[in-house]
C-alpha cells in the first residue's frame, strides 16, 4: 500500500503521462520523417524520464499505468512544424512541473520533477528552438539571406 497522498499520486500520473505523450510524439515524428535530430535524441531521453518517474510508481508501490498515447499524437506537416510544436510543447512542460513540485514536500518526488524539469527547459526548449532556425534558414533564399545576416 502507498503511504502517498491522492495529491501525490496525480503528481506522479500528470507527469508520467506527459513524458508518455511526449515519448509517443517524437516517436511519430520520426515514424513521418525519418530518424532526424533533436527528435531522436529527445525521444531518448523522454524514455530515460519515463524510467525515472516508473522507479517511483515502484517505490511507492503504485501502480504503472501503460501508455495510451500512440496512434493518438498530432501529426505535423513539415519538420519546422514539428519542431515548432516541439517548443511550445517544452515551454508548457516546464510550467506543469513547475506547478507539480509546487505541489509536493515529498523530496523524493521533488528531486525527479526538478531534474525532469531542467532537462526540459535547459536542454530539449533549445535544441528545438535551434531546430526551428535550422529550418527556418534552410527555407528559400529570403530565409538564408536573414540567417546569414543574424550569424555575421
Amino acid at each position: 500500500m502507498s503511504d502517498l497522498t491522492q495529491v501525490e499520486i496525480g503528481i506522479l500520473l500528470e507527469a508520467l503521462d506527459d513524458e508518455y505523450r511526449a515519448f509517443a510524439t517524437y516517436d511519430r515524428v520520426i515514424a513521418d520523417f525519418g530518424s532526424i535530430r533533436p527528435f531522436t535524441n529527445i525521444r531518448d531521453a523522454e524514455a530515460r524520464h519515463i524510467d525515472a518517474l516508473t522507479r517511483l510508481f515502484r517505490r511507492f508501490d503504485v501502480p504503472v499505468p501503460e501508455n495510451t498515447w500512440p496512434g493518438k499524437v498530432d501529426r505535423y506537416p513539415s519538420v519546422t512544424a514539428a519542431c515548432t510544436a516541439g517548443v511550445e510543447a517544452e515551454i508548457a512542460n516546464g510550467e506543469m512541473y513547475e506547478r507539480l513540485i509546487a505541489a509536493t514536500q515529498r523530496p523524493e518526488i521533488r528531486v525527479v520533477l526538478r531534474n525532469l524539469q531542467a532537462a526540459s527547459q535547459e536542454r530539449h526548449l533549445a535544441a528545438f528552438r535551434r531546430c526551428v532556425e535550422r529550418e527556418v534558414c534552410r527555407r528559400g533564399s529570403e530565409g538564408r539571406r536573414r540567417c546569414w545576416r543574424e550569424r555575421h
